[in-house]
């Protein structure tokens, strides 16, 4: 293992940290609040640290996969533990293991938060909160990337090792210009986004806040009730498309921009997550019809369309408490929990790719029992999928289940019903935020111990990162130095 490359590539990713938080002070001093120090200590220590860390010489410029695993895992680890100083020297959240987790929520953009109350905290603290969401969405080695291309490793490692962003291969042949282009894609939807809700009359600063965690698909508000504090119908609306955009595989929008929209109206993983949500949407529009909660069908729709989006996007935002829905409204929203958005958004979630490959698996095996002579292939957008790629999946989704299984166990310990612990590990291991029960979307995770909330942590990292950068941390034979 390279560990001096690591140490010096960590060093810039702390140092383009510090840059982040810079905006986040701007805001605290344009209020005048007292959160402006917190951010000042904090973007020093990150400066300091980085630069140091970055000076360090390398003797082997040799650069391989499981480094750049290492990097992507203890530099979102890092990242979340600094990323949280300022919650702490504020004092808007006194305790270490609820900042960390609070941070862990924002840059993994899951959304989930220990907070019960969050308009009394200062506005440079809310602007930070919601911009973890911005940063990580994309990913924060993505971002490290477009700006500090010269780094001096063999970014491509780090760019598999961060897989649940878009794939930068796909775009063009160097890494650094992929970067570029995708935070170009992405800072434009943002943008677009960023007028709308200003034509809406929303005022700035909450059209900022509501913005990032859009993009981010985090959903961190600076409202207790979240978006629905607005009860306003064209926010629900513009907030709805742009969470949906954002759950789509970003190298859809390149092909767009190409001109190849042929190919991007063909994307088979795209119709899948356009007609979930759709059926979806209309399942619990018919369900909640009638009902004491919603008397007619346009409040139906309107409520069912934005919480079947942001949880398929697990984006986390809410306008109603679905938590008081019927039972089969419920469900779909579970179902849907586990599903997520697209391969290459900043969606989380199992990804609708890999849901369409097991569907596909499931077709091929049925077929070979029937014709077991027959020569079948499995088919993705008009190419064969080969083997490894169906074994790698289901071999995921097995690791995805032990993980599930483990953290459940553990959180289990607290006492709080099934349903509640059932939901708190699916929303933060599939990057969702609020789940039900006690973790539903009126309530919070801040009752649950500390155990837990480390425990919650790391599976919202597992998430995030797809478990495999992070699992590989804790096996022996990694550390094993090769390169010095």
């Amino acid at each position: 293992m390279n560990v001096r490359m690591i140490l010096k590539t960590l060093g810039y990713l702390l140092m383009v940290e510090s840059a982040c938080m810079l905006p986040s002070m701007v805001v605290s001093i344009i209020h005048k609040q007292s959160d402006t120090m917190s951010f000042l200590i904090t973007i020093i220590i990150l400066a300091v640290l980085g630069l140091l860390m970055s000076r360090i010489p390398i003797k082997n410029k040799n650069f391989y996969t499981r480094d750049g695993f290492a990097i992507v895992s203890l530099g979102w680890i890092l990242v979340s533990i600094f990323g949280a100083l300022p919650f702490v020297i504020s004092g808007a959240i006194p305790s270490f293991a609820d900042a960390f987790f609070e941070t862990v929520s924002g840059f993994t953009t899951t959304g989930s938060t220990i907070l019960g109350e969050v308009e009394s905290l200062p506005k440079g603290i809310l602007f930070w909160r919601s911009f973890t969401n911005w940063v990580g969405g994309m990913g924060v080695l993505v971002m490290m990337l477009a700006v500090l291309p010269a780094a001096g490793a063999n970014t491509v490692h780090i760019m598999k090792a961060e897989s649940p962003g878009p794939d930068p291969g796909k775009l063009v042949p160097r890494i650094g210009k992929s970067s570029k282009i995708l935070y170009l894609m992405y800072i434009g939807l943002t943008l677009i986004m960023v007028v709308f809700l200003l034509l809406g009359k929303m005022p700035l600063y909450d059209t900022l806040i509501h913005t990032f965690s859009t993009a981010g698909t985090g959903g961190f508000s600076n409202r207790n009730l979240s978006v629905g504090a607005y009860n306003n119908v064209y926010y629900e609306i513009i907030i709805t498309i742009f969470m949906f955009l954002f759950g789509v595989n970003f190298t859809l929008y390149y092909q767009s921009l190409k001109g190849n929209l042929k190919s991007v109206f063909k994307d088979e993983e795209l119709r899948f997550y356009f007609f979930t949500v759709l059926a979806a949407i209309i399942l619990i529009t018919w369900n909640l019809c009638g009902t004491t909660i919603f008397n007619t069908i346009g409040a139906s729709l309107r409520h069912a369309s934005f919480q079947v989006t942001t949880i398929i996007s697990t984006t986390g935002f809410s306008t109603a408490n679905f938590d008081l829905w019927p039972s089969f409204s419920k469900t779909i929203l579970l179902l849907l929990m586990f599903v997520g958005g697209s391969a290459g958004s900043t969606a989380g979630g199992f990804k609708s790719a890999r849901c369409l490959l097991l569907f596909k698996s499931i077709k091929h095996e049925i077929r070979k029992v029937i014709h077991p002579r027959s020569v079948n292939t499995i088919k993705y957008n008009g190419k064969t999928v080969d083997d490894s790629v169906v074994s790698g999946v289901k071999s995921y989704l097995f690791i995805h289940m032990v993980i599930f299984s483990i953290s459940f166990l553990i959180i289990s310990l607290d006492g709080f019903d099934l349903i509640s612990n059932f939901s708190a590990v699916l929303s933060s291991i599939n990057n969702i935020g609020p789940g039900l029960g006690v973790v539903g979307p009126m309530g919070s995770y801040a009752d649950y111990s500390v155990l837990s909330k480390i425990v919650l942590s790391f599976t919202m990292l597992f998430g995030r990162l797809e478990i495999f950068p992070l699992l590989i941390l804790f096996t022996p034979t990694f550390w094993k130095r090769v390169n010095i």
